[in-house]
């Protein structure tokens, strides 16, 4: 089972709230999950990011893959280092 740290969308249409979630790699988009980790809504000026970032530590920690979006996302927040090179 891979687990990846990806988005959930939510909201109304054209009204866009995602949520931060830890699912398995085959489940839905708006599927099942594991865990919430946070939120991210993109309307505001500047976009509202919200983490619970022990959680979001454990587990990429315990191997985790963030996608694309969710990466940007916590390296802004200061969470996802860049690896040494």
């Amino acid at each position: 089972m891979t687990v990846k740290i990806r988005l959930a969308r939510h909201g109304a249409k054209k009204r866009p709230y995602y949520r931060i979630v830890v699912a398995d790699s085959e489940s839905p988009r708006d599927g099942r999950f594991l865990e919430s980790v946070g939120s991210y809504n993109p309307l505001l000026d500047p976009a509202e990011v919200t983490l619970k970032t022990d959680r979001v530590q454990y587990w990429l920690q315990q191997g985790a893959m963030p996608t694309d979006t969710v990466k940007s996302l916590l390296k802004k927040q200061g969470l996802f280092a860049q690896p040494a090179q």
